[in-house]
Protein backbone atom coordinates (compact mmCIF):
# COMPACT_ATOMS: atom_id res chain seq x y z
CA UNK A 1 0.00 0.00 0.00
CA UNK A 2 1.41 3.36 -1.17
CA UNK A 3 1.97 6.06 1.57
CA UNK A 4 -0.26 9.33 2.49
CA UNK A 5 1.04 12.09 1.15
CA UNK A 6 -2.04 13.76 1.19
CA UNK A 7 -1.19 14.93 4.78
CA UNK A 8 0.81 17.55 5.31
CA UNK A 9 4.74 16.89 5.83
CA UNK A 10 7.87 18.52 5.50
CA UNK A 11 8.63 17.05 2.62
CA UNK A 12 5.66 17.90 1.01
CA UNK A 13 5.63 21.23 2.03
CA UNK A 14 9.38 21.72 0.75
CA UNK A 15 8.28 20.00 -2.71
CA UNK A 16 5.26 22.12 -3.45
CA UNK A 17 7.22 25.35 -2.61
CA UNK A 18 10.06 24.34 -5.02
CA UNK A 19 8.07 23.56 -7.84
CA UNK A 20 5.29 26.85 -7.36
CA UNK A 21 9.11 29.02 -7.30
CA UNK A 22 10.06 27.26 -10.38
CA UNK A 23 7.04 27.47 -12.25
CA UNK A 24 7.34 31.28 -11.13
CA UNK A 25 10.84 31.33 -12.87
CA UNK A 26 12.42 31.95 -9.40
CA UNK A 27 14.81 29.06 -9.44
CA UNK A 28 17.48 31.41 -7.33
CA UNK A 29 14.62 32.35 -4.41
CA UNK A 30 14.00 28.16 -4.10
CA UNK A 31 17.86 27.91 -3.62
CA UNK A 32 17.98 31.13 -1.01
CA UNK A 33 14.81 30.05 1.11
CA UNK A 34 14.74 25.90 0.65
CA UNK A 35 18.28 24.49 0.16
CA UNK A 36 20.62 23.62 2.85
CA UNK A 37 23.90 25.49 3.09
CA UNK A 38 25.77 22.02 2.73
CA UNK A 39 23.74 21.08 -0.35
CA UNK A 40 25.19 18.35 -3.13
CA UNK A 41 24.15 19.00 -6.47
CA UNK A 42 24.82 15.84 -8.95
CA UNK A 43 24.66 16.86 -12.46
CA UNK A 44 24.90 13.41 -15.07
CA UNK A 45 28.21 14.71 -16.29
CA UNK A 46 30.76 17.73 -15.76
CA UNK A 47 33.98 19.72 -16.75
CA UNK A 48 36.98 21.19 -15.51
CA UNK A 49 35.03 24.36 -15.34
CA UNK A 50 31.59 22.84 -14.22
CA UNK A 51 32.07 19.61 -11.87
CA UNK A 52 29.57 17.14 -12.10
CA UNK A 53 29.12 17.42 -8.17
CA UNK A 54 28.64 20.69 -6.29
CA UNK A 55 28.69 21.07 -2.80
CA UNK A 56 27.43 24.06 -0.82
CA UNK A 57 24.54 26.75 -1.38
CA UNK A 58 26.93 29.33 -3.16
CA UNK A 59 28.05 26.59 -5.55
CA UNK A 60 24.63 25.91 -6.61
CA UNK A 61 23.71 29.62 -6.68
CA UNK A 62 26.16 29.91 -8.99
CA UNK A 63 25.86 27.27 -10.95
CA UNK A 64 22.41 28.44 -11.48
CA UNK A 65 23.31 32.13 -12.47
CA UNK A 66 25.34 30.56 -15.00
CA UNK A 67 22.59 28.43 -16.54
CA UNK A 68 20.72 31.73 -16.29
CA UNK A 69 23.26 33.93 -18.33
CA UNK A 70 23.79 31.43 -20.97
CA UNK A 71 20.54 29.94 -21.59
CA UNK A 72 17.32 31.63 -23.20
CA UNK A 73 13.92 30.18 -22.12
CA UNK A 74 11.30 30.13 -24.62
CA UNK A 75 9.15 27.88 -22.68
CA UNK A 76 9.49 25.58 -19.49
CA UNK A 77 7.31 23.37 -18.21
CA UNK A 78 7.53 21.70 -14.42
CA UNK A 79 5.66 19.16 -13.45
CA UNK A 80 5.45 17.33 -9.86
CA UNK A 81 6.36 17.18 -7.23
CA UNK A 82 6.41 13.38 -7.16
CA UNK A 83 6.62 12.67 -3.03
CA UNK A 84 8.22 9.86 -1.67
CA UNK A 85 9.58 9.13 1.66
CA UNK A 86 12.35 12.36 3.25
CA UNK A 87 13.01 12.86 -1.30
CA UNK A 88 10.75 13.78 -4.21
CA UNK A 89 11.09 14.10 -7.82
CA UNK A 90 10.04 17.30 -10.27
CA UNK A 91 10.20 16.75 -14.29
CA UNK A 92 11.87 19.57 -16.39
CA UNK A 93 10.22 20.32 -19.89
CA UNK A 94 12.46 23.28 -21.60
CA UNK A 95 12.70 24.48 -24.72
CA UNK A 96 15.93 26.78 -24.83
CA UNK A 97 18.50 28.44 -26.95
CA UNK A 98 22.36 28.90 -25.96
CA UNK A 99 23.18 32.21 -25.79
CA UNK A 100 27.08 31.34 -27.19
CA UNK A 101 25.93 29.53 -29.72
CA UNK A 102 22.50 30.18 -30.80
CA UNK A 103 21.22 26.40 -30.69
CA UNK A 104 17.92 25.87 -29.99
CA UNK A 105 17.26 22.36 -28.47
CA UNK A 106 14.89 21.17 -25.73
CA UNK A 107 15.85 19.56 -22.92
CA UNK A 108 13.90 17.36 -20.90
CA UNK A 109 14.92 16.13 -17.02
CA UNK A 110 13.71 14.50 -14.03
CA UNK A 111 15.39 15.84 -10.77
CA UNK A 112 15.45 14.16 -7.37
CA UNK A 113 15.25 15.95 -4.17
CA UNK A 114 16.51 14.69 -0.51
CA UNK A 115 15.18 16.82 2.59
CA UNK A 116 16.01 16.46 6.06
CA UNK A 117 14.76 18.75 8.48
CA UNK A 118 12.75 20.93 6.16
CA UNK A 119 15.84 21.66 3.78
CA UNK A 120 16.86 19.75 0.67
CA UNK A 121 20.01 18.84 1.31
CA UNK A 122 20.79 16.69 -2.00
CA UNK A 123 19.46 17.16 -5.79
CA UNK A 124 20.42 14.88 -8.31
CA UNK A 125 19.51 15.41 -12.51
CA UNK A 126 18.95 13.05 -15.08
CA UNK A 127 18.53 14.38 -18.70
CA UNK A 128 17.13 13.21 -21.46
CA UNK A 129 19.47 15.31 -23.93
CA UNK A 130 19.13 15.71 -27.61
CA UNK A 131 20.64 12.96 -29.94
CA UNK A 132 24.54 13.78 -30.96
CA UNK A 133 24.97 14.83 -33.90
Amino acid sequence: MAADTSTSTPTKAVAEELVELCRAGRNLDAIENLYHERIVSIEPMGSDTMPAEMKGKDAVRQKTEWWGQNFEVHSAKVEGPFIGDGEFAVFYDYDTTFKPTGERQRMKEMARYEVKDGKIVREEFFYNAPPSA
